[in-house]
């Protein structure tokens, strides 16, 4: 392949791509991102190519793998092209029912369809699903239909197209001015316009710029970056480039967590094939720009989030936060003006040169424009990677796309933002997602982490777990973050323990606004949020820990206690053989009994007990019944029937 050395050598190209696809061809697409691969991607598609190979069918039918598909607990996941048909959780087995009935007779296998529990209906195609249907996927769409380790798959929807339009129709200051105009703002976390950080950079005296994505992505339950990175690098990649272009840089770095191999895998691969095809490199499509771009994979430390603490990091140095007295789009990397924004706001570039800002500002709010990928997980029906407009409600997220809470449960709160986010209650369920909006609300956009809690969630112990993970997480470079969360953490596990005392919430309320004001980065000045807005909606449960020694949630294992309800044990030894304190006594025909003195609080007992009968008991704040004699133990079968 000669290098394209041209735009319109970049168009005569994507045509001659075209031109050699049918766009009535059989396609199986197979999602084969993180997730569907841990849940057997890969065998599927062993599977796919042998069969397909076995009936003789190479020629007729292609096999794509993709990136995720977004709704990850259905994987692994297939969709046949162009009839749309999708089927979930495919097995090895289900390949030769495939290839025979769908590909070969154009019949629908209905046991592999998606089943909407609303109304009990089959639903053959991927956009009718309501998961998929009531979702904007503008960034993450192409996800599911190309192959990440081919380019030519991305130069087939359009790639590269908007950096071809950059670097030969429009001067660099015309590239800075669309984004500025599009009020497109950073997706990782504080949500600073990019237009003006960009701006700040290229304005800067230093002749040397660079440009840096943060991929170093460490949220509990989030992996959006990941995700992107994995099945469309192209994407990230021209953006990057077209931001090189607007601010002056020739150099820049992608910051990836060592922790995904594959997303390092692609997107290494992904550089290679734009410096063969003349993307990326000296002189860009003969436009005279040149451009390098280096992966550098992190160690693991969540602060390297942070962009100073990354920058340092990619010094070779401790990934440490420092001071900014100067911003770091001024003085970053090796002290010269530097531009970081995360994944999936450099893959959002493209877009808006392609479109226009004009289009990009149509979608969303007033001071949130476009759309924002979500990490939907926790006590939710449908788990997976969401991608909507700004401005969707948060109640249209969880039970419109996410299906709503599983169980049968009551919707508690949802945690947005990362473990430095904030937890939002029920009557707030109509706020729409913004910036600002969840701010306001005493929570954060973040780089998207959505996790939802049912009504057996304690909110004083998400609280200690996220409080917990960021004092792990803490540099420990400045005291009001190091000793300041290591405090409120003990104030916390000692409230949760039924150990809590008059004055822990004033003291945990002082700490707080230590770290908020005196923090030296970010991840201390953010990390009492877990704390803070869970005692602004759920103060009475903070309360009953600390007064009456009760957990509202029945959830803290040191608050709870169990026992057998005696008019509702049917003697059937299933927690006795179970326990594994050896806590319970019991026999056939014979009331059990837990012993206090033995019992651990596992909860086991309560797991296993049959729902039919629900005799285990699970209580907090209130004595434990007294057993009742061992004479009275006996059931006799015959006179409980009656």
């Amino acid at each position: 392949m000669a290098r394209l050395n041209s735009p319109e050598a970049l168009e005569r190209f994507r045509q001659e791509i075209l031109s050699k696809r049918d766009p009535n061809k059989p396609c199986i697409t197979l999602c084969s991102g993180s997730a569907c691969h841990a849940s057997g991607s890969g065998e599927v598609a062993a599977a796919l190519e042998a069969e397909i190979k076995k009936q003789g069918l190479s020629d007729a039918v292609e096999i794509r793998r993709t990136g995720c598909h977004g709704f990850c607990e259905r994987g692994p996941i297939i969709v046949i092209h162009p009839d749309e048909i999708c089927y979930f959780q495919i097995t090895p087995d289900d390949i030769p029912e495939i290839i025979s009935k769908t590909i070969k007779e154009k019949s629908v296998i209905e046991r592999l369809l998606y089943t909407d529990p609303g109304t009990n209906k089959k639903i053959i195609h991927e956009s009718e699903i309501p998961f998929y249907k009531n979702q904007q996927r503008l960034v993450f769409g192409s996800n599911g239909s190309i192959d990440p380790k081919s380019v030519d798959d991305y130069l087939a929807i359009g790639g590269y197209a908007a950096l071809a339009k950059a670097l030969s129709r429009m001067t660099d200051e015309e590239v800075l001015g669309e984004v500025k105009k599009s009020n497109l703002r950073g997706r990782g976390g504080a949500g600073f316009p990019a237009g003006s950080k960009w701006e700040g950079s290229r304005n800067a005296p230093e002749p040397i710029k660079y440009v840096i994505v943060n991929a170093d992505e460490g949220d509990p339950g989030a992996y959006m970056d990941r995700a992107l990175l994995e099945g469309n690098p192209h994407s990230v990649l021209e953006g990057l480039i077209i931001g090189a272009y607007a601010i002056g840089s020739h150099e820049g770095y992608i910051y990836v967590r060592q922790e995904y191999p594959l997303a390092v895998e692609n997107i290494n691969l992904a550089i290679r094939q734009a410096e063969e095809y003349g993307l990326l490199g000296k002189n860009i499509l003969g436009s005279g720009f040149d451009f390098k771009v280096a992966v550098h994979q992190g160690a693991g430390a969540f602060v390297c989030g942070e962009s100073t603490a990354l920058m340092t990091a990619l010094e070779g140095r401790v990934g440490e936060p420092r001071p900014k007295y100067v911003r770091s789009n001024i003085k970053g990397l090796w002290e010269r003006p530097s531009v970081l924004n995360n994944v999936e706001t450099w893959a959002n570039v493209p877009l808006i040169i392609n479109k226009g800002a004009d289009w990009f500002t149509q979608i969303g709010t007033e001071g949130s424009k476009g759309t924002k990928i979500f990490s939907l997980v926790g006590k939710i029906t449908n788990t997976g990677l969401v991608e909507v407009p700004m401005g969707m409600t948060l109640k249209d997220i969880i039970y419109k796309i996410g299906g709503g809470i599983p169980g049968g449960k009551k919707f508690k709160a949802v945690q947005t933002g990362g473990p430095s986010g904030g937890c939002i209650p029920e009557e707030q369920l109509d706020l729409e997602v913004g910036f600002d909006e969840l701010t306001k609300a005493g929570s954060m956009m973040g780089s998207g982490g959505m996790i939802v809690m049912d009504e057996d969630t304690c909110m004083v112990d998400v609280a200690r777990y996220f409080i917990n993970f960021l004092t792990d997480e803490s540099c420990g470079k400045c005291v009001p973050c190091r000793e300041g969360l290591r405090q409120m953490h003990k104030i916390l596990t000692n409230i949760t323990a039924g150990k809590g005392k008059e004055g822990d919430i004033k003291l945990l309320e002082e700490l707080s606004e230590t770290a908020v004001e005196a923090s030296l980065c970010a991840l201390g000045k953010s990390a009492p949020n877990p704390f803070l807005s869970t005692l602004r909606y759920f103060r009475d449960e903070y309360e009953a820990h600390i007064k009456e020694k009760r957990c509202p949630s029945l959830s803290c294992k040191e608050l709870i206690s169990y026992y057998i309800d005696p008019a509702k044990c049917q003697a059937c030894i299933i927690c006795l053989r179970k326990c594994p304190a050896e806590a319970i006594d019991g026999g056939k025909n014979k009331i059990h009994v837990i012993d206090q003195e033995k019992c651990t609080n596992c909860g086991t007992c309560f797991e296993v007990c049959p729902s039919r009968f629900g005799a285990v008991k699970k209580i907090s704040g209130e004595p434990v019944p007294s057993p009742i004699p061992e004479e009275e133990r006996i059931i006799t079968r015959k006179s409980k029937s009656k």
